[in-house]
């Protein structure tokens, strides 16, 4: 069974109804590494409405968390905004200061400014979940059960956390963090506790009381998170290998949610993204690809293809350069299959059964839209990256693919694939052992390099280019036949093919690029090279 499968049937063992939930705190940009949580949540939710029950997706907003620290995208007045929660200060101006007049006109809220993306990049890649902004949840009271059961009970939720986690907590630590007079989290004594009010001092040498019916402050987050449990009805939640590691926050939760007085959710835990050669993703070390920027260079089914095709137990290395093309061929590869002939075959081992099924439901989660049926576009990303760099007019790509028995007219989805190629051609991603440069003349100082065996080469190649079939089986075969007319091998001829036309000593397959390019263009090259 696919990996979602898998929790669907334990879901299923729950009950018919269920909410999967996945959250974030909006602190900075966010990055793809965010996106397996949420599409692991929201392929989660499509297994359990496959099997026949009615689930639903939601994303929790953290935004009653502090900012931390001063980003380096921030201007050095935000120090003013440490420990102040995400949704109640102003969101960054294209300088990094803070949009005063935004938050008070609109109250756009940092939280909202770094969120807002986020959702675009989600609306793309076909998840639209109902929002649970947890600051307006705190200011309209929904938190106030579990803080009275923590705040009446400190004691027992110490013990659960010390035993837990086996760290010790400071003696003056209290369950319910205060807003202190200046409306920071940080810095405040707790002086006694009178339900619904915390009094406490701050270190501004002021007093005063929080009320937790009013959310004037916020539980810590080892009891926020199974308190967001209960009042949100969460029966599931994917998250991050932090949480899950033992003694760590899912173990002190499920404690402190059956405390509470409910279950905690069942749980899934995942392994991160990281970028290729770089480690993991971080928005704050600047570390990261966007969702927005790895949009425009990739397909959306294809990212989602990347989370579908890979269990939650397995580290994912996104690579922007050819670990893409790799994937997205993989994805071509799969469309054309038919699973359904395949599977009927009574030769078929169970392993091989589990691979097909595995492969089928990988490529329907992939799709956007949840009933949709993933479609071959018959063009492999190679191909279209090939297309893509040599001929710049959108219309000779089309022209050269119905020439070569592609579709008549682009469809919507080539129409995409194209428009995200190219800007993936023109970004810092595209693998450089795939860039294409046709020289327009001679390259003087590759052809300096050539001996004279080689440049005997390029004599016999103005033949037999000119007599050849102008597809890439007929290209090579010119190769070959202007090196037995030389009396030389392979290896001279391709020195002396990329010396002309790339000027470089080696590169992508040679005979597809040329098959592409105009045939007069290529025979000038090699007149020009001659008389040179």
């Amino acid at each position: 069974m696919h990996w979602s499968d898998v929790m669907a049937k334990r879901l299923a063992e729950r009950g018919d109804q269920h909410i999967v939930a996945t959250g974030i705190t909006p602190s900075g940009e966010f990055h793809i590494g965010h996106l397996r949580e949420i599409l692991t949540g929201d392929m989660i939710a499509r297994a359990a409405r496959r099997a026949g029950m009615d689930a639903e997706l939601v994303f929790v907003v953290d935004n009653a968390d502090p900012l931390r620290k001063v980003y380096p995208f921030l201007d050095a007045s935000y120090e003013a905004f440490i420990g102040h929660q995400l949704g109640s200060i102003p969101a960054p101006d294209a300088e990094g200061k803070p949009d005063w007049d935004r938050f008070n006109n609109e109250g756009w809220s940092y939280g909202d400014h770094f969120l807002q993306p986020f959702l675009e990049a989600l609306r793309q890649i076909g998840v639209v979940p109902r929002l649970l902004p947890n600051l307006e949840a705190y200011r309209a009271g929904k938190f106030s059960k579990a803080a009275k059961v923590a705040c009446d009970n400190p004691h027992a939720i110490r013990e659960i956390i010390e035993r837990v986690s086996g760290r010790e907590l400071p003696d003056d630590w209290f369950p319910w963090q205060p807003l202190d007079s200046k409306g920071s989290l940080d810095g405040t004594v707790i002086t006694d506790y009178e339900y619904p009010l915390v009094h406490w001092t701050d270190s501004h040498g002021q007093s005063g009381s929080s009320d937790i019916e009013k959310g004037e402050g916020k539980l810590p987050w080892r009891l926020d998170w199974p308190a967001k449990w209960g009042f949100n009805q969460i029966t599931c939640e994917p998250f991050g290998k932090d949480h899950g590691a033992a003694g760590g926050s899912y173990d002190t939760g499920k404690e402190i949610a059956l405390l509470f007085g409910h279950e905690p959710p069942a749980p899934l835990t995942y392994e991160w993204i990281s970028l290729k050669g770089k480690g993991a993703m971080s928005s704050s070390s600047g570390n990261t690809v966007g969702p927005m920027e790895a949009l425009r260079l990739v397909p959306p089914e294809i990212l989602r293809f990347l989370v579908a095709n890979s269990k939650p137990s397995k580290a994912i290395e996104f690579d922007t350069g050819m670990g893409l093309v790799n994937l997205a061929d993989e994805y071509e590869r799969l469309t054309a299959r038919d699973f359904d002939t395949e599977m009927k075959d009574e030769n078929l081992s169970r392993r091989k059964q589990v691979q097909i099924e595995d492969a089928k439901v990988a490529l329907e989660l992939s799709a956007i839209h949840e009933q949709e049926k993933p479609s071959a576009t018959s063009i492999s990303f190679r191909h279209m990256a090939l297309l893509a760099q040599i001929k710049p007019n959108d219309e000779d790509v089309w022209a050269s693919l119905r020439d070569s028995g592609g579709p008549p007219e682009p469809t919507p989805q080539l129409e995409d694939r194209l428009k995200r190629m190219r800007a993936w051609i023109a970004s810092e991603h595209f693998p450089e052992d795939m860039r294409i440069n046709i020289c327009q003349s001679p390259d003087k100082e590759a052809m300096e390099h050539l001996n004279d065996l080689q440049r005997l080469v390029l004599v016999h190649l103005n033949e037999t280019l000119g007599e050849a079939i102008w597809t890439a089986d007929g290209i090579t075969a010119a190769f070959k036949a202007a090196g037995q007319a030389a009396e030389v091998g392979m290896k001279d001829v391709y020195r002396a093919c990329y010396a002309l036309f790339m000027a470089a000593e080696r590169g992508p397959r040679l005979a597809p690029i040329l098959a592409n390019c105009n045939r007069g263009d290529i025979l000038e090259l090699v007149n020009i090279a001659l008389e040179t």
